[in-house]
């Protein structure tokens, strides 16, 4: 069984993960109702990712005993102006993320709670992903503003040669 503050913070990473689901799904219909599809259905498949992490908690409390309680999760409140703007607020959400995962981290360090660190390595791998991923879609954003999209493609095309 996890402790009762382990127990209320793993609760709590809930919480965060369904929001991430929910704001992704909020981000991939601003970008889907402006005709970018394929933004859309990153997002749409992100918010997906969001709520398996969610489970994954879920089911680490279930696991081992513990309680879930599913609480209230808020309306996202952001507005747009563009499909590099979300991917500007998905870094920084992501980043949010990663500074949740860490606490969460380092309390189950000061319980002395072993499972529970060990559980978390998987989900501190992955925010260092979910970051690279931002980051690398934004300096793609970047590259187009400062290179035109004529280079990207190029770029995308010389990067699918395959091995002779």
């Amino acid at each position: 069984m996890v402790n009762s503050a382990l127990e209320k913070a793993v609760n709590e990473q809930i919480k965060h993960e369904l929001y991430s689901s929910y704001l992704y799904l909020h981000m991939s219909s601003f970008c889907t109702e402006r005709n970018f599809p394929g933004f859309g259905r990153w997002l749409m498949m992100q918010s997906e990712e969001e709520r398996s992490h969610a489970m994954k908690f879920y089911a680490f409390l279930h696991q081992h005993g513990n309680h879930v309680d599913l609480q209230a999760i808020e309306k996202p409140a952001g507005k747009y102006k563009s499909p590099k703007d979300v991917f500007e607020n998905v870094l920084g959400h992501e980043q949010k993320v990663t500074a949740l995962i860490r606490k969460l981290y380092e309390l189950a360090i000061r319980e002395k709670d072993y499972a529970t660190q060990i559980f978390l390595q998987w989900f501190i791998t992955e925010q260092v992903e979910e970051e690279a991923n931002a980051t690398e879609i934004l300096q793609k954003f970047e590259m187009i503003e400062e290179q035109g999209p004529a280079l990207v493609m190029l770029d995308r095309e010389l990067g699918a040669r395959s091995a002779s």
